[in-house]
């Protein structure tokens, strides 16, 4: 199926950065909650990722990240994602999160 281009402008995907993270026990797999700012406009926004294999909560905050921020809420749990972070498989399929070779303000938008 292809994808058009207004179909791919309808996902919005910004920068953020994280400023508190912790471990998620009760998850099925092992998972860290993160809460991230997006700027004034969208404002902080929580997540679940299962991202245990490469961070821990300590490193992740402070991190810029990406993620899509207009998908529904999702229930995780007893836990309410709101934004759903991106990242690629390494090579055992563990999550590498996606972020900014450099720093971006905060609510950027991908083009």
């Amino acid at each position: 199926m292809n994808l058009s281009f207004d179909d791919f402008l309808k996902v919005d995907v910004r920068v953020g950065r994280v400023t508190r993270a912790e471990h998620y026990p009760e998850a099925r797999k092992p998972a860290i909650k993160m809460w991230v700012d997006f700027g004034d406009d969208i404002g902080e926004r929580k997540t679940s990722a299962q991202v245990t294999a490469h961070y821990t909560p300590e490193a992740l905050v402070g991190r810029q990240v990406v993620a899509v921020v207009n998908f529904p809420p999702r229930q995780i749990g007893k836990f309410m994602s709101e934004v759903l972070v991106l990242g690629l498989p390494d090579e055992n399929g563990e999550v590498v999160l996606l972020s900014p070779d450099q720093e971006v303000p905060e609510g950027g938008r991908m083009h």
